[in-house]
């Protein structure tokens, strides 16, 4: 499968997969025979690095699939609201930029086009570069100090909107519960999950991608989804925090402990090597 190596992730995402890409490869079935699935996408560095032609990507996260949307359907009108933006940048204009989400009328009252270009804007100028929201749904991260901050890179868009058009590739994005986005998986497809990792302490959970947390009982119905596709002849490969709850969860799975590097943490102290685990249904 040939590649193009400027289709990678145009955002910043908590949890990202693109410095453990090299290990998650290794247990990535060498040919993907049917559709690739990936139910929580975020940045979607995993998508992106294999660039199947036959893919359903999905994400709760409504402002992030809408970015997926307009760089397939509008990138040359995104790039230009972009460049609007890099004219503006300031702190000012960060958080006035930031306040839209405050206002009663949003997202109603943006276009599809506006929205993914506050969404890339605010990710690439906000602290630590994250998508953060609070328990009302509102980006939250303050600014960062990042005077030189280069906020978009058209050469990667371009190829990310070139990707999801090919004629020769069938990409379905869509924004649902992840156990909705999968009903029409079956025998010889690929799941890919990367979901809301279990926190390995009481302090280090990391729920803000939207407003919907995804705890423990989310936990246990991923695993209910899992043991449901795995009846119907998929193949899936997960990743999640290595914590005593996740590996009894999937016990009955071949599970790799991995070695990742953590960075979004606001304590620099606290960043840092965790332990990973990848869980498989094949060999």
């Amino acid at each position: 499968m040939s590649s193009n190596k400027l289709v990678k992730p145009f955002l910043k995402w908590a949890g990202g997969k693109r410095q453990l890409l090299p290990e998650i490869r290794r247990y990535i079935p060498h040919k993907i025979q049917g559709t690739y699935y990936e139910p929580f996408v975020g940045g979607g560095a995993v998508f992106f690095d294999l660039q199947p032609k036959k893919a359903v990507i999905n994400d709760s996260n409504s402002e992030l699939i809408n970015c997926y949307e307009v760089i397939r359907d509008s990138v040359d009108d995104l790039i230009e609201e972009l460049r609007k933006h890099q004219q503006k940048h300031s702190e000012e204009y960060y958080y006035e930029i930031r306040g839209w989400d405050r206002r009663k009328e949003y997202p109603q009252n943006k276009s599809k086009l506006e929205r993914a270009a506050r969404i890339i804007f605010l990710n690439k100028t906000c602290y630590n570069g994250l998508f953060r929201v609070n328990s009302q749904g509102q980006f939250n991260v303050p600014f960062g100090r990042n005077k030189n901050t280069n906020i978009f890179d058209e050469a990667v868009l371009l190829a990310v909107s070139k990707y999801l058009n090919a004629k020769q590739n069938n990409i379905e994005i869509i924004n649902k519960d992840f156990e909705a986005a999968l009903r029409t998986a079956k025998k010889g497809d690929f799941i890919y999950f990367d979901p809301p990792y279990d926190p390995v302490s009481s302090t280090a959970s990391f729920t803000g991608y939207d407003v919907n947390g995804f705890n423990r009982d989310e936990q246990k119905r991923l695993k209910e989804v899992v043991d449901d596709l795995n009846s119907r002849g998929c193949q899936i490969l997960l990743s999640n925090a290595y914590t005593d709850f996740i590996s009894d969860l999937y016990c009955d799975y071949r599970k790799i402990k991995i070695s990742a590097t953590r960075a979004i943490n606001s304590n620099a102290l606290k960043r840092g090597k965790v332990d990973e685990i990848l869980v498989k249904n094949y060999e």
